[in-house]
Protein backbone atom coordinates (compact mmCIF):
# COMPACT_ATOMS: atom_id res chain seq x y z
CA UNK A 1 0.00 0.00 0.00
CA UNK A 2 1.30 3.47 -0.87
CA UNK A 3 2.17 5.72 2.08
CA UNK A 4 0.03 8.82 2.23
CA UNK A 5 -0.21 11.71 4.65
CA UNK A 6 -3.78 12.72 5.37
CA UNK A 7 -4.87 16.17 6.42
CA UNK A 8 -7.04 16.39 9.53
CA UNK A 9 -10.02 17.15 7.30
CA UNK A 10 -9.42 13.98 5.28
CA UNK A 11 -9.04 11.93 8.46
CA UNK A 12 -12.36 13.16 9.85
CA UNK A 13 -14.11 12.48 6.54
CA UNK A 14 -12.67 8.95 6.34
CA UNK A 15 -13.67 8.28 9.95
CA UNK A 16 -17.24 9.36 9.21
CA UNK A 17 -17.32 7.23 6.07
CA UNK A 18 -15.94 4.25 7.98
CA UNK A 19 -18.47 4.64 10.78
CA UNK A 20 -21.26 4.84 8.20
CA UNK A 21 -20.06 1.63 6.54
CA UNK A 22 -19.76 -0.14 9.88
CA UNK A 23 -23.31 0.90 10.78
CA UNK A 24 -24.50 -0.56 7.48
CA UNK A 25 -23.25 -3.93 8.67
CA UNK A 26 -19.93 -4.22 6.85
CA UNK A 27 -17.06 -5.80 8.75
CA UNK A 28 -14.00 -3.81 9.79
CA UNK A 29 -11.63 -5.50 7.33
CA UNK A 30 -13.84 -4.50 4.41
CA UNK A 31 -14.18 -0.93 5.67
CA UNK A 32 -10.40 -0.61 6.04
CA UNK A 33 -9.93 -1.91 2.51
CA UNK A 34 -12.40 0.65 1.15
CA UNK A 35 -10.73 3.49 3.07
CA UNK A 36 -7.25 2.20 2.14
CA UNK A 37 -5.88 2.39 5.70
CA UNK A 38 -4.45 -0.15 8.13
CA UNK A 39 -6.15 -1.21 11.32
CA UNK A 40 -3.45 0.53 13.38
CA UNK A 41 -4.07 3.79 11.52
CA UNK A 42 -7.83 3.42 11.98
CA UNK A 43 -7.44 2.91 15.74
CA UNK A 44 -5.00 5.82 16.07
CA UNK A 45 -7.33 8.13 14.12
CA UNK A 46 -10.33 7.12 16.25
CA UNK A 47 -8.37 7.82 19.42
CA UNK A 48 -7.13 11.18 18.19
CA UNK A 49 -9.95 12.51 16.01
CA UNK A 50 -12.98 10.48 17.11
CA UNK A 51 -16.07 12.67 17.44
CA UNK A 52 -14.42 15.80 16.05
CA UNK A 53 -15.80 18.01 13.37
CA UNK A 54 -13.65 19.07 10.42
CA UNK A 55 -13.16 22.60 11.77
CA UNK A 56 -12.09 21.25 15.18
CA UNK A 57 -9.54 18.92 13.59
CA UNK A 58 -8.17 21.77 11.50
CA UNK A 59 -7.83 23.97 14.60
CA UNK A 60 -6.09 21.14 16.47
CA UNK A 61 -3.50 20.84 13.69
CA UNK A 62 -2.93 24.62 13.70
CA UNK A 63 -2.40 24.58 17.47
CA UNK A 64 0.07 21.69 17.20
CA UNK A 65 2.11 23.62 14.61
CA UNK A 66 2.06 26.77 16.75
CA UNK A 67 3.09 24.77 19.83
CA UNK A 68 6.06 23.26 17.98
CA UNK A 69 7.16 26.73 16.83
CA UNK A 70 6.97 28.11 20.37
CA UNK A 71 8.89 25.15 21.81
CA UNK A 72 11.66 25.79 19.28
CA UNK A 73 11.81 29.46 20.32
CA UNK A 74 12.06 28.53 24.00
CA UNK A 75 14.83 26.02 23.28
CA UNK A 76 16.82 28.63 21.34
CA UNK A 77 16.42 31.15 24.14
CA UNK A 78 17.58 28.61 26.72
CA UNK A 79 20.71 27.98 24.64
CA UNK A 80 21.36 31.72 24.39
CA UNK A 81 20.98 32.12 28.15
CA UNK A 82 23.40 29.25 28.85
CA UNK A 83 25.91 30.71 26.41
CA UNK A 84 25.70 34.15 28.05
CA UNK A 85 26.14 32.61 31.52
CA UNK A 86 29.32 30.84 30.38
CA UNK A 87 30.65 34.05 28.88
CA UNK A 88 29.89 35.96 32.07
CA UNK A 89 31.74 33.34 34.17
CA UNK A 90 34.74 33.43 31.83
CA UNK A 91 34.62 29.70 30.96
CA UNK A 92 35.19 30.08 27.27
Amino acid sequence: MKRHRHTPEQVVRKLREGERLLNEGKDLAEVLRVLEVSEATWNRWRAQYGGMKVSEAKRLKELEVENARLKKLVANQALDIDMLKELAEGNF
